[in-house]
């Protein structure tokens, strides 16, 4: 199927036209399976000319298969492009998104289950510090935060609620403000930063200025006026712009929008769930990739004939409605087989590009960007950024993941200093880490690395010697 005029990118020469289907396709290219299938009960419950036949369908054809087997026709089809990946859209089994395992079944190292919650990863690092009361505190700490990861009630009202001195919440709350990701549950992006820059206090070109920049000079620091930030501070223009420099790249406002746990990636569109993939990815005995595009709905879609037929004699005062049902349904049709094509495609291409990533592992992600990739299909980057989003695909593995880490351009660096700094007989400081990487192949500042450092919730030199002793 040729995608339609408006998704193909001709720059200034050409303006995309807003059309009905161009706004339905981007719009249901931006939902995951499970939200996909809700639009389309929904559309089912409210339009009479859309039916939803029964039985196991190919999505592709429609051709009506026996359980558990693939469409012959489009197999073979498949086939015949050699080694290249097996892409295409899958009908919902019983196995729907496990490659074909049972639950019984599933690898050890499983991770489909609901990723874990801000305030649930917080709490498991510290509860073993805290005693029952304390853990009520914090609880009650860890559900007030906002989607930045700060802290939206007084820690005083907190006190009140439990009936206990301030000292006490203020005590728990600095726990967790330890804990990865540093400076969570904080009040203030400027109380976050500040206990960040505690961790780091080390490695800043001066703390006690970073920290009087933080407190005095946040509107300074936005709006990048080092001459008057030097004049705040007491230091030369160069020397404000190096405090800020630090600031900048290194510490982060919005703990929660850091990389934490193992699904989060840095501004990445994480969907609310991960418990079915919209993508499974399986490695054949001859090495060959199969990647399956979930169709979500147990049957095939189709406009319901009995109401073609009927419009033919509708009433008159129905004939206008009727009609429109049957214009919505037929687009809701074509735009959904637009989506699968434009999803098909992208993966199509991620397969091949990250190959090794998806057998190897994360130390094997190579750098992709969503423009290089709008490029190389010839469609606009929203359309890429749309396809991504809130989506997760299942590696051969097991494990999954979100479909925007194939998009993580640091992911594989992260992955060589984790390792770095597992196999450190002391702890090494940012420095000699970032020779260690060079040496690697991957030549980043000091100051690149203290940042990957603190999206991995990996403590500096100094305090992993002082929790190692």
């Amino acid at each position: 199927m040729a995608l339609p005029s408006q998704f193909l990118y001709q720059g200034a020469r050409q303006r995309p036209q807003t059309t009905a289907h161009l706004a339905q396709t981007m719009s249901l290219l931006g939902l995951n399976s499970q939200e996909l299938n809700a639009q389309i009960e929904a559309a089912l419950a409210a339009n009479p000319a859309l039916e939803l036949l029964e039985g196991r369908h190919c999505p592709n054809c429609g051709r009506k298969l026996r359980s558990g087997a693939s469409c012959g026709p489009c197999s073979a089809k498949l086939a015949a492009e050699g080694d290249q990946p097996l892409v295409f859209v899958a009908p919902t089994d019983t196995g729907y998104g496990l490659n074909g395992r049972s639950g019984e079944e599933l690898p050890e190292d499983y991770s489909g289950a609901q990723p874990e919650t801000l305030a649930s990863y917080v709490m498991r690092q510290i509860a073993t510090d805290l005693d029952a009361s304390e853990q009520e505190i914090a609880a009650h700490i860890l559900t007030s935060l906002d989607e930045d990861g700060l802290l939206t009630v007084p820690l005083l009202e907190v006190a009140r609620f439990h009936h206990v001195p301030l000292v006490v919440v203020e005590e728990v709350a600095q726990r967790i403000q330890q804990a990865d990701p540093l400076g969570v549950g904080s009040s203030s992006p400027s109380e976050a930063l500040l206990v960040q820059l505690v961790a780091l206090e080390n490695q800043a070109p001066n703390a006690e200025l970073c920290a009087k920049a933080i407190r005095e000079g946040m509107g300074m620091l936005g709006k990048r006026q080092y001459a008057e930030l030097g004049s705040l501070l007491g230091v030369s223009k160069a020397k404000a712009e190096q405090i800020a420099d630090f600031i900048t790249h290194n510490l982060s406002p919005y703990p929660a929008r850091a990389h934490w746990g193992s699904l989060r990636t840095p501004n990445a569109e994480s969907p609310s769930t991960y418990s079915q993939p919209d993508i499974a990815i399986r490695l054949q005995e001859d090495g060959r990739l199969v990647v399956e595009v979930m169709w979500p709905l147990r049957g095939l879609l189709r406009v319901n004939p009995l109401f073609q037929q009927a419009l033919r004699e509708a009433p008159e005062d129905k004939a206008e409605q009727w009609k429109l049902d049957m214009e919505q349904a037929n687009l809701l049709i074509k735009c959904l087989a637009q989506r699968n094509h434009t999803i098909v495609r992208l993966m199509q291409i991620l397969a091949v590009l990250q190959r090794q990533f998806i057998t190897g592992g994360d130390a094997h992600l190579k750098p992709l960007t969503r423009a290089a990739i709008a490029e190389e299909l010839g469609v606009h980057e929203s359309t890429i950024s749309r396809a991504v989003a809130g989506k997760a695909v299942q590696l051969p593995s097991g494990k999954i993941v979100p479909l925007a880490q194939f998009f993580d351009r640091s992911l594989h660096v992260r992955t060589a200093l984790k390792k770095i700094i597992r196999d450190e007989a002391k702890p090494l400081s940012d420095t000699k880490l970032a020779r260690l990487l060079e040496q690697q192949g991957f030549a980043i500042a000091r100051r690149t690395v203290a940042k990957y450092r603190m999206m991995e919730g990996i403590l500096p030199a100094h305090m992993r010697k002082a929790q190692a002793a």
